[in-house]
Formats: C-alpha cells, structure tokens, sequence
C-alpha cells in the first residue's frame, strides 16, 4: 500500500470502536519471544520523493535509466497519494455519469478540475478533457472555422509539436480546412513577428501559438496574439500546463487574450508509462462555449435549494442531437483528469509554482554544464522554460546510443523531425533531476564527445 490515507485521529477513533488500545494490543496473541522487538537497523525516515528514488536507484539492474527526455512527455514527482486515490473503487470503476442522481462524487470532481484548469490558464470555461493534446488541438481548430464562419485556413508555426501538426492535418484534411505552417527563426528558435505578414493578406480563421514551443523556446505570445485578432482571427493556445504556474496564461496573452487554449495533461499527475494514456485539457472564452465539444459540468441547486453537479451542453455528441453534433468526442480520459485533479489539489498554486521554478533551474544548470563541453553549443537564442535545444559536434544517434549504454536516455535527436537540424539534441530537466544528476550526465556526455574533437 504506496499511501496510508488515515491521520492519528483515525487511528484512534477505530482503536476505540473495536475496543482496542493500542494497535499493539491487536497482536497480543502473537508470543513475545517470536516478536523481534526494536528495529535498530532501519535507517531515518526519508521524504516520499527521496524513497522513491532509493529503491528506482536499487532496480537499476532491472534496467533503469536517468531521463533526460521532454518532448511532450515530462517525468515529474507524482506524490504516491495520487494514484492511491484516483485507484479507489468509486473512481477507478466509475462510468459517465449520465444520471446525475447518482454520479455526484464523478461530477463533482469533474467540475473541480474544470474550476482549476480555468484558473490556471486565465479562460472562462474548461471541458472535462478530450483523449490528448494532439486531437484537442485539431478539435481548437474546428471550432476556430465553426466560429470564424467565413475562412477555413488555420496558420500553424513550424514551432508547434511535429506529432500535434500530423494530427491536426489528419483530422481536418477531409474537412476542407487548410493548414499552412509558418517558419521560425533559425537564430531564436521562435516565430517572430515579420514572419507572419506574408500570411496576412488573406483571411484565415485562426493562428495556433505553442508556449513553450517543441524546442522548449518561449514565443513572442503577446505581439502574436495581439497581430491575429488585428486581422479578426481567433487564437488557439498549445500550452505546457506546468510551465503556466510561472508564465502569463493564454486568457492574458496581448491585449483580448488567446481565445481557445489547450495542451497535454499529462505533466499533471499523470505517469510515463510506454506512452499513455495521457489526457487533453482544452479551455475557451465564454463566447466559444457552444462550440466547445465535450462535456461540461455544471454547478446547480435542487427544489431544496441544495447544492448539486450535472452534465450541461453535452447531449450533442452522444444523445438526441446527434445531427448537431461538434465533434465525434462522446468519452474522455475520466480517471487520467481525476489523477490531474487529486494532484493539483495536493501541489495547490505555490506547490506547482515551485515544481515549475525547479525545473526551470535545473535546465539553466544543465545548460551551463554542456556548453562547457568543446562542441556543444545553444542552437537557440530565445529564452527556455524546461528543455533546450543542443549542437553537438557528432551525429546525434550515435552519441545517444553511447549514453544509453551507460544508462542514460539523453535527449531527442531533432532531425528526426526536422532535417535541417544536423547534430542537434533536444534535452529536458525537471524538478526530479539532482545536481549529482546533472553533473553525471555531463561527466558521460563529455567522454563521450571526446572521439569528435
């Protein structure tokens, strides 16, 4: 049992129902002389996070690595209560809560974690998730053209996730809806504001800006933003949930703020287990609610003024009203949102804020490390949240083969994505890195590159 959820008080009160007064005294039949008596040899109690990391460091034969990889897939600390929770019988085996009656706890978490997710991005209506971040960008870009009406074009910087642009153009190729990408600075890393006017003179339904962008590099979002809705388009936000305990949300971007914003849940609480699942928040402002595809929990009182939750705007995809359908989303990641929203809980605000602020200095140590290696150099400029982007003096592949046979997963190789990138590695560093980590990585980095000067 990973987390004990009772407090001494508990404790007690069982004690006393079954007339016991000790826990001792519910072993008393067990001879003393078969007891062992003081543990001696336990070493002091350690926090959750360091024991964790004890007994992955004496798996290491079972084949642990040190990770070093983002790309949209964080490793972050997950406190051990989270998933003691979210596995408990009424959320675990729980379905879609279509007879509210019956479904307040499912709802009434559902709507807390709408509640956290629009304070967190600065928006005023959350859903209660779609699958993941790719399919809820690609669902931002229907509703964009169901709102704009008049254009059917969305602009996409080169800069968006390579995996989010494959789903998107999958999505919507058939719909009629083009996507046209826009190129970004080779020097920063960003999509800079003279890039976008050659895309101006005809009208397009909205603009996606990633933040942080794949490469970790934080956008110009304010003059961005503020350049689309001059030219009456909408914004579609793809954010790192994490990255805005410390960033300007979507809802404050310019001077009207993103209109849609959305992203992968899973730096929330969420663990990396070969690839999913994961979950798709998505967000809006209040105007763009019924385009909104999915469900909505709402807040509502009874004949006797009692406080309850229920499913609103949701009969469109899976009822009566199927012909008036958004979109063919008619479930979600129930139990991967009910992780999120038991770990933000836990963190709170300053709890997330300091997870995001030690992440960012791990990255800034991890960098100033490399970069005294001969040949290792920023490809990028532009300012980075909790991964960045590297030019190392010999081909990537080779060199990440080199670290994963000393056990370390390094980084992504960029130009498997894109080819331009020759010798380019993309590395991330959350809160769980340790300065004995970093300074390994670089150690073994650094022999390696050895063979390259």
């Amino acid at each position: 049992m990973p987390f004990i959820p009772h407090t001494e008080e508990d404790v007690v009160e069982m004690l006393a129902s079954i007339g016991a007064g000790s826990i001792e005294e519910l072993f008393d039949e067990i001879p003393s002389d078969l007891k062992t008596g003081a543990l001696t040899h336990v070493p002091p109690g350690m926090g959750e996070m360091e024991i964790s990391r004890l007994m992955h460091e004496r798996a290491q034969k079972d084949g642990f690595y040190l990770n070093f990889i983002g790309a949209g897939a964080y490793e972050h600390h997950i406190p051990a209560a989270v998933w003691q929770i979210t596995t408990r019988g009424e959320f675990y085996s729980s379905y879609t809560p279509y007879q509210a009656e019956a479904s307040q706890g499912t709802l009434q978490l559902l709507y807390e974690y709408q509640t956290m997710m629009a304070s967190l991005i600065g928006m005023d209506v959350s859903n209660a998730s779609l699958y993941d971040g790719a399919t809820a960008l690609a669902e931002a870009a229907l509703m964009a053209v169901r709102q704009h009406k008049t254009s059917r074009r969305i602009l996409v910087p080169r800069t968006v996730h390579p995996v989010y642009r494959k789903v998107l153009r999958a999505i919507v190729s058939n719909q009629d809806i083009e996507v046209v990408e826009i190129p970004f600075c080779p020097e920063s890393g960003q999509v800079l504001p003279e890039h976008l006017e050659q895309f101006g003179k005809e009208e397009f339904a909205a603009l996606v800006v990633p933040q942080p962008n794949f490469f970790g590099i934080l956008e110009q979002v304010d003059a961005i933003t503020d350049w689309a809705h001059d030219k009456h388009s909408l914004v579609i936000a793809v954010v790192n949930p994490m990255a805005l305990a410390m960033l300007t949300p979507p809802g404050e971007w310019g001077t009207q703020g993103a209109d849609i914003a959305v992203g992968e849940g899973q730096p929330l609480g969420i663990p990396l287990s070969s690839g999913g699942p994961y979950f798709g928040f998505m967000t809006c402002k209040h105007e763009l609610v019924r385009q909104m595809p999915g469900r909505i929990i709402g807040r509502t009182v009874d004949l006797d003024n009692k406080p309850g939750f229920v499913l609103t705007l949701q009969a469109r995809e899976q009822h009566i009203r199927r012909s008036k359908a958004t979109s063919n989303i008619c479930t979600n990641q129930g139990l991967m949102v009910t992780a999120a929203t038991i770990y933000m809980s836990l963190l709170g605000p300053e709890g997330l804020r300091r997870v995001a602020a030690q992440s960012h200095a791990n990255m800034l140590q991890l960098v100033e490390l490399l970069e005294k290696l001969p040949g290792v150099k920023r490809t990028y400029s532009g300012p980075s949240f909790h991964e960045v982007a590297l030019t190392l003096p010999g081909p990537v592949s080779d060199i990440l083969q080199a670290l994963k046979e000393q056990h370390i997963l390094g980084g992504l190789n960029l130009q498997e994505h894109y080819p331009e990138l020759n010798n380019t590695l993309m590395v991330c560093a959350t809160e769980t890195k340790t300065a004995d980590d970093l300074n390994k990585y670089s150690k073994i980095l650094g022999q390696i590159l050895k063979k390259y000067q």
